[in-house]
């Protein structure tokens, strides 16, 4: 593949150096976008959906962490096979996959508690089914992904390489949130089923697209994958670089893990927090504490959207540490500044704070181009896939538990609890990598 160099100092910039890549990019990256949109109109709302259906607090934890297995497990093997042969129809499998698994969490609406006498089979237990096929696309996509930007970038421009991909693709972030405001502007149901429908509406768009465009001929490609001894010859092989950062990495991943869930729990059931407000024109809205979450992570993406490209040029001159560094504490501030200064506020001003906060943590993604660069920067060409893979199955190993964690505390102890000890998590990464963390050598 032919190298590009392009200036990237803001948004704008990033979409032009995104269309100037190369189609194999351009056509995985419009694939990513559409089941990116898919899966911003979902996710983040599951575990309200998964309360209407039934479920508990405690269930909503077992649920985030079944979503890090699949994040453990699925972008290895994503990563292995992209290595080895790059093939349109394994990603048009996986695509058909997590467009069922879509139609699943729409299904599970329907679908009957089931008395098996022994044990009942409550609606929910679907959404926990769905995931496994819904996710499949995301995480196969994760090493794909990886390998071809970095194959199609120079090593002292992988920051902004990836800033490119990744504005293109968490514009879906933005838009997504807004679609879903839209539907349930009043109440959560019926309008999220008519996500769910549009979810399944895009998976199947981004499956047809990468199917008919993709092509995969042009890919370096590493060696075979050899069963269950390589993932222990990948990660004995992990380049030393890495090391300190997947420390840091885990403990910050393990904290939001604890939490990440429980947003938009916050918004519904803790603190009950809606959106009336006048604008010209359009006059009178009042949103729904679900509808405002939805605006919420609009506003933070949007951050992310402005900072994501500055914070990758700013990175060729201070280096990608201090940029991840800045990334990993909003990452760790974030929890207890959320579950604890609306309480210090009245009730009026809670609307506007979490405006802010949601603000200031769209700055987290600001130092994420920056992160990928230094997680597959130091990967020998034709293996970036895999030592992604690597990297990702080691820390999602380990943040496993976090999410049952996380639904403990807020089911039998306290949701103030679980965020305190989340923030005192990520802060402890946050202080590691600022001790331990190393350069990527192309920075330097």
């Amino acid at each position: 593949m032919s190298q590009k160099r392009a200036e990237v100092a803001g948004p704008l910039d990033a979409f032009r150096q995104f269309f100037s890549l190369q189609r194999d990019v351009l056509v995985l990256s419009l694939a990513m976008f559409a089941f990116s949109l898919g899966f911003q109109m979902t996710n983040r709302f599951l575990p309200e959906y998964l309360f209407y259906l039934g479920a508990t607090g405690f269930v909503v934890g077992v649920f985030a962490t079944l979503g890090n297995v699949i994040g453990a497990i699925y972008p290895y093997y994503g990563g292995v096979v992209s290595d080895r042969v790059g093939s349109r129809y394994a990603l048009t499998v996986f695509g058909f996959l997590s467009t069922f698994g879509f139609g699943i969490w729409l299904t599970a609406n329907y679908v009957p508690a089931i008395d098996l006498g022994v044990i009942v089979l409550e609606p929910w237990i679907w959404i926990f089914v769905g995931l496994l096929l819904a996710q499949c696309w995301k995480s196969f996509g994760i090493g794909g992904h990886y390998a071809i930007v970095k194959q199609a970038t120079e090593p002292d421009r992988l920051a902004r390489g990836f800033a490119s991909t990744e504005t293109f693709r968490r514009t879906a972030f933005l838009i997504a949130p807004l679609i879903v405001a839209v539907l349930v502007a009043d109440q959560l149901m019926p309008g999220f089923l008519w996500v769910l429908v549009l979810g399944i509406g895009f998976a199947l768009f981004g499956t047809v697209v990468q199917h008919w465009l993709y092509e995969a001929d042009e890919d370096t490609v590493g060696k075979e994958f050899q069963g269950f001894g390589q993932i222990v010859d990948d990660l004995q092989a992990l380049p030393a670089a890495l090391r300190p950062l997947l420390v840091a990495d885990t403990f910050i991943r393990f904290a939001n893990g604890m939490v990440y869930a429980f947003f938009i729990l916050v918004i519904t059931q803790v603190f009950e927090i809606g959106l009336t407000a006048t604008l010209p024109v359009v006059g009178t809205i009042d949103l729904s504490p679900a509808a405002f979450f939805a605006v919420l992570l609009s506003i933070e993406m949007l951050v992310a959207l402005l900072t994501m490209a500055p914070a990758a040029k700013l990175a060729e001159r201070v280096g990608l540490k201090p940029v991840v560094g800045l990334g990993f504490f909003v990452y760790a501030a974030f929890p207890i500044l959320f579950i604890f200064t609306p309480q210090f506020v009245a009730a009026a001003d809670q609307t506007w704070l979490m405006v802010a906060l949601f603000a200031f943590s769209g700055l987290r993604f600001a130092g994420l181009p920056a992160h990928k660069a230094l997680i597959v920067g130091p990967a020998e060409r034709g293996a970036g896939g895999r030592v992604t893979g690597s990297y990702y199955f080691v820390r999602g190993a380990i943040v496993i538990p976090s999410g049952v964690l996380g639904g403990f505390l807020w089911e039998f102890v306290d949701p103030e609890v679980s965020f305190t000890i989340a923030s005192i998590v990520g802060l402890v990464g946050v202080v590691y990598f600022a001790i331990y963390g190393r350069e990527f050598e192309a920075y330097r």
